[in-house]
Formats: structure tokens, C-alpha cells, sequence
């Protein structure tokens, strides 16, 4: 997530920890390369230079320049710009309603249909006796009410779908069907254009006038940057929005779209798409966003997708096993299947501050190291010391990996079992927050 403004921050940062104090000489010299480094993550140029130039006046204002520490004096003040430039007092999702009717608008290829889904999967995240309904009022793309179900059914909720009509009576309809069976919040799939075009915004207007929804949200793909913004302003010029959700912002974003789209349209991002699976929808936190850009991780949101996933009675079961040494490899198969539930190693390694040491391999590895452990018999997980030459070649060859391999991570695992008694003490207050022991190795 954008790793190459990330970079660049970082080594205007570097430059400025060197300095003795803060002069207005160097900070102009900072600031300049501040504003180029926005201004290639695709930043809206007005917003590059409201930015550099209330960090400028505040610096002044504040007196930072006869600092001791300039560094963090100056990281803070960029922190807090970028912050205040994204922040917008109307972020929250409104879900109440008899129904709540979501529409969701966006062009062709930005994502609406995988989001409707995510989105219904957040609002039960956030509320558990909500009963979202999603209605598929896409006529025009053939397979788009056919997706909405299977990623519908993912996310364990229903679809309302009747392609016979116009898309005004699919919903309206939906949203009687929906009083009737209870569902809240109704979540509109709605057609889109590779273009902007007069018919599409006569029928998003259409939708709006004729069923006053809670939300009119658009779906952007963060990867197009300054397009993404000013597809929104004429979305919002046309039909009207309360927000954007942000898709792919995991991809190779420049950033533009996220820090841009607040202060171009006045309108909040309120939700992002951070991967593929289901569940990876999420709160549009402007402080964590520019923790990450300026490389101070996202240690929080690390710690509740572990707390999402890890279920405390074993995670203190697996603490006194681990104190005693006397962990076997179901356990490190079953802490290794909960490790993935949280999504790829990479996505939770950007989560860590800048400089934290990386694991080699990456996800690719944590895939051989279980495709290993499942090649194994359960008594075998049980008593490791009983896989001798031939069981480690029967392993390796139905795991598709090698004996050296095999021979590594039963190396691995016995240097961690011996080392637990140790550290057991060390990290108790690790399992009582939900942490996986054999992540230390």
C-alpha cells in the first residue's frame, strides 16, 4: 500500500533527522521535496500546495525551527496535514432504516459487484442482527447477477435478482420484499459504463428521487488515482454522493485517489478494499492510512485482525502447552491456518513500521510449510520424533516440496519447542491478546 510515496517520505525524513535544528532554509528545501513526492503519487496539485503550505506556516507558527528534534517535529506536522486533509466528520456507513437503502454507483471494472458483497459482510461485522439483502440491479452485464449471488452466498447473505425488469421496479420491489422479510440494510448493485454517459446518470437519478436511500456511495479503484477524483466530481455533480469506497488500495496505489478525494469533493471516503477475500473490507481511517504512508505501520489494525481470528480459550491452551514444551505439530498446523485466515503475510508485513526485518518467502512459504504439515499423518503430528528417512520422503513427495524441506521445518519446529520453556514466561502476555507463539521463529 503505497510503497513508493512510503519510500519517498522516508528518505525526506532521513534527510531531515540529520539536521542539527530546523531553519527555514531547510525546511523550504524539505517541503520541495514533500510536494514533489505527492505530487508523483498522482496527489491533486491543489492539495499538494495546501498541504506544504499550512505545514509551512505552522512549522513557523509553532516555532518548531529552534528545535532539538526536528525530525519528529517536522514527521509530525506532515502526519497531522495529511490527517486533517482526508478526515471528514460524516465518515460513518448509515445502516439504520426500515430498510436502509445503499446504492452503489461506480463505472465499469472498479469493483461494485465484490464490494455490494463485502459491504453486506461488514454491516453484519458491525452489527450482528443486521440481515442485509443484496438486490442485482445490473440488467445490462449478463453475468452480473450470477456474480452478485456467488459472492453473495459467500458472505452468507441473500440476493433479490429479477431480470425481466427495468431496474427501478428490481428495486423497489426488493425493498417491499425486504420489509416484509425483515432485511436491513439493501444493498443496490447498479450498472456501470467504461464512460461517464447521460443514460447511466438519468437512471442513478432515477434510483435516488424514487427511493430517498440512506447512502448514495461510489465505488472507485484507487489504482487510477486523479481519475478515480474526477469521475467522483462528476458522479457527484450529476446524481450526488455521500461518500466513496475505495477498492484495490492494497494494489500498487499511488495514493492520489485516497489523499485527494476529501478535498476535491468535499465528501468522505468511508470504507476501503484491502484484498480479495470477503472479509477485506474496512473503516477508512484517515490516522491509520497516513501512519502507513509515513512508515509507522498499523500496529492496531494488526492487532484486531489477530483478535478476529483467534479464539482466547485456545490461544491460553496453547500458552501452557508452549510454557511446558510440549507443543506438537497440530498445533503449529492450527496457529499456521489462523495466521492465513488473516489475510496474506505481505498484507499484515506493511501493517509493521518501516525497517522491521521481513521473512523470506513470504506467503509462498507459509503455503509449503502447511502443504507439509497436512502431508503428515495425525499420529505423526502428534509425535514428530517417529518421522524418520522414509516418512520425511513420503512427506515431501505428497507435499510437493523436498525432504530438505521437510528436514527444515521439523528442524524449525524442535529448536522452537526447546526454546519455549524459556520464553514462556516472556510471552504469556502475547497469548492473552491473541499471538501466535511460533511466529517468533
Amino acid at each position: 500500500m503505497f510503497d513508493n510515496l512510503t519510500k519517498k517520505f522516508q528518505e525526506v525524513f532521513k534527510n531531515v533527522r540529520g539536521m542539527g535544528k530546523l531553519t527555514e532554509k531547510n525546511l523550504s528545501r524539505a517541503l520541495r521535496e514533500v510536494n514533489l513526492a505527492l505530487l508523483e503519487a498522482d496527489v491533486n496539485y491543489r492539495v499538494v500546495k495546501k498541504i506544504v503550505e499550512e505545514t509551512k506556516e505552522q512549522a513557523l507558527g509553532r516555532k518548531v525551527l529552534a528545535s532539538v528534534n526536528p525530525g519528529q517535529q517536522f514527521v509530525r506536522l506532515i502526519h497531522d496535514r495529511l490527517v486533517e486533509t482526508m478526515t471528514h466528520p460524516d465518515a460513518g456507513v448509515k445502516l439504520d432504516g426500515s430498510p436502509a437503502v445503499i446504492i452503489l454507483a461506480g463505472l465499469q471494472g472498479s469493483g461494485k459487484t465484490t464490494t455490494a458483497a463485502k459491504l453486506a459482510g461488514w454491516a453484519r461485522r458491525q452489527r450482528p442482527d443486521c440481515r442485509p439483502l443484496l438486490v442485482a440491479a445490473d440488467v445490462r452485464r449478463p453475468a452480473a447477477a450470477g456474480q452478485l449471488k456467488t459472492m453473495g452466498e459467500k458472505a452468507g447473505v441473500e440476493t433479490y435478482a429479477d431480470g425481466g425488469n427495468s431496474p427501478l421496479t428490481i428495486v423497489t420491489d426488493a425493498v417491499n420484499y425486504a420489509r416484509s422479510k425483515d432485511f436491513n440494510p439493501v444493498i443496490v448493485d447498479t450498472a456501470g459504463r467504461l464512460h461517464i454517459d447521460p443514460e447511466l446518470m438519468e437512471e442513478l437519478k432515477s434510483l435516488k428521487s424514487s427511493l430517498n436511500p440512506r447512502e448514495v456511495l461510489l465505488v472507485l479503484d484507487a489504482m487510477t488515482g486523479q481519475d478515480a477524483v474526477r469521475t467522483a466530481v462528476e458522479f457527484d455533480r450529476r446524481v450526488g454522493i455521500d461518500g466513496a469506497i475505495l477498492t484495490k488500495l492494497d494494489g500498487d496505489a499511488r495514493g492520489g485517489a485516497a489523499l485527494s478525494f476529501r478535498a476535491v469533493t468535499g465528501k468522505p471516503v468511508k470504507l476501503a478494499g484491502v484484498g480479495e477475500r470477503i472479509d477485506d473490507l474496512q473503516v477508512f481511517d484517515p490516522a491509520r492510512i497516513v501512519s502507513r504512508i509515513l512508515g509507522m505501520g498499523d500496529v492496531v489494525g494488526l492487532v484486531e485482525k489477530a483478535q478476529e481470528v483467534y479464539d482466547r480459550e485456545e490461544a491460553e491452551k496453547l500458552e501452557k502447552k508452549w510454557r511446558k514444551s510440549r507443543m506438537d505439530l497440530d498445533d503449529f498446523r492450527r496457529q499456521l491456518r489462523a495466521l492465513e485466515k488473516m489475510g496474506s503475510l505481505e498484507s499484515m508485513l506493511e501493517m509493521l513500521p518501516a525497517g522491521m526485518p521481513q521473512i523470506e518467502g513470504g506467503s509462498s512459504r507459509l503455503k509449503r510449510v502447511g502443504a507439509i504439515l497436512d502431508s503428515m499423518t495425525p499420529e505423526e503430528r502428534k509425535n514428530p520424533a517417529i518421522i524418520d528417512g522414509s516418512r520425511r520422503l513420503r512427506v515431501a513427495r505428497g507435499s510437493g516440496t523436498t525432504v530438505a524441506e521437510v528436514n527444515q521445518v521439523l528442524k524449525q519446529f524442535n529448536l522452537l519447542n526447546k526454546m519455549a520453556g524459556k520464553l514462556g514466561r516472556v510471552n504469556k502476555k502475547m497469548f492473552k491478546s491473541g499471538g501466535a507463539p511460533w511466529q517468533l521463529g
